[in-house]
Parts: C-alpha cells; sequence; structure tokens
C-alpha cells in the first residue's frame, strides 16, 4: 500500500502537470526570436537564425502614442505591441487608449490572465466570477494604479470620466485570445429566438439589437 506521503507527492505532481499544460509552454533556450518570413506552420511561430539576432528583435517604439486597431462601436484603440523576441516566452503586450464615455466592453481572453496599469486618465475596470456566483471585483483606477484580471474571466472597463485614458496591458500568453461576448453572441448569426430566450427578452428586441452588430 502506497505510504501517505507518497501519495502528497504524486497529487502535487499531478496538479502540477495540469497547472502547465494550461499555458504556453516553457522555452528549450534562451530566445526564439520570431521569424515572421517563415512558411513553416507550427504552434507559435518558427525562430530565427541566432547569428541573425540584434537588439531590435527585443524592441518596441511607439507606446507614448494611440495607433493600432480602432473600434468604432465602442470607442477604444489596441495598439498591440509586437517584440519579435517574446516569440514562445508566453507573453504579449497592448497599449489601450479609451475615449471619454467609451468602454472595452466586457470580454475575455480564453488563454491567458491580464495585468493592466493605468498610464493617463481614469477608469473602471473589473471582472466577473464565474457561475453561479457572478460576482463582481471592480475599482476606479487612475494613473499608475493597477489591476489583475485571472485567466478565462469576463472582464470589462469604462471611461466614466471626461479625460482619455490610456493602458497598458499585459497578458500571460503569446497568443492570448480575444472574445468580445456581444459581438460573439449577436454578430454570429446566432438564431433571434435562441438569443430572446438567452436574454429573457422578446424576439423583436433581439432582432433589432442583432441587426445593429450584423451591419
Amino acid at each position: 500500500m502506497a505510504s501517505p506521503l507518497l501519495l502528497v507527492v504524486a497529487a502535487v505532481i499531478a496538479l502540477g502537470a495540469g497547472h502547465g499544460a494550461a499555458f504556453d509552454p516553457n522555452p528549450l533556450q534562451d530566445f526564439c526570436v520570431a521569424d515572421t518570413t517563415s512558411k513553416v506552420r507550427v504552434n507559435g511561430v518558427p525562430c530565427k537564425d541566432p547569428a541573425t539576432v540584434t537588439a531590435d528583435d527585443f524592441f518596441f517604439a511607439g507606446v507614448d502614442r494611440p495607433g493600432g486597431a480602432a473600434s468604432r462601436r465602442y470607442g477604444f484603440t489596441a495598439l498591440p505591441v509586437q517584440i519579435p523576441g517574446l516569440n514562445t516566452l508566453g507573453a504579449s503586450h497592448a497599449r489601450v487608449d479609451v475615449a471619454p464615455g467609451a468602454v472595452f466592453p466586457p470580454h475575455y481572453h480564453p488563454r491567458a490572465s491580464e495585468t493592466a496599469v493605468v498610464l493617463d486618465g481614469a477608469v473602471y475596470f473589473g471582472f466577473v466570477t464565474s457561475y453561479p456566483d457572478n460576482r463582481v471585483y471592480a475599482k476606479v483606477l487612475r494613473k499608475g494604479d493597477v489591476f489583475a484580471v485571472p485567466q478565462g474571466l469576463v472582464h470589462f472597463l469604462y471611461n466614466n470620466g471626461t479625460a482619455p485614458a490610456v493602458l497598458y496591458a499585459t497578458l500571460s500568453s503569446q497568443n492570448p485570445g480575444l472574445v468580445l461576448l456581444a459581438d460573439t453572441l449577436f454578430g454570429a448569426g446566432l438564431p433571434d429566438d435562441l438569443l430572446a430566450k438567452t436574454f429573457l427578452t422578446d424576439l423583436d428586441t433581439a432582432h433589432k439589437i442583432g441587426a445593429k452588430f450584423r451591419s
């Protein structure tokens, strides 16, 4: 019969193995600078020849100003901080700008936790725990404040002030994924009657909301 200590050790190993499988794999070398010209398809990006790596592969300029993809619907822009040297290191970064009165609506990252620091302005920032508790953890963040979001939980930010807000977000995956809840549910073409039953509303209301996301 196995000793209690052996059973504890086995349980710890099993838990550790399960936890590790949920995140990006550990690198097998000091770095693996992304070779964006490669046509090889792997779970990530192939490595550049180390002999051709330079300091610029670990550098990004431009976080001091807005840029990147803009959302006219919600009023934010997101600038990915693209550093080839972060390839395989399980991290990604972005600058997020949110106009006064605008939102980064409820969403989640299926493969990453998130830590955000406010560089300027103020936002109402928070996350919601999983069902059935659905508990909200949120605060008004101001310049210099930092907030963390556990992996896979729905979170949001709202600039309910009168000045633009700027945040710098760090995510714990090279490819964290982004699921915008409203866009996913109403923009994917799900049947209006399904959405009406899901949101406890009538068919006409569900159709009108869906039309805004499909136009």
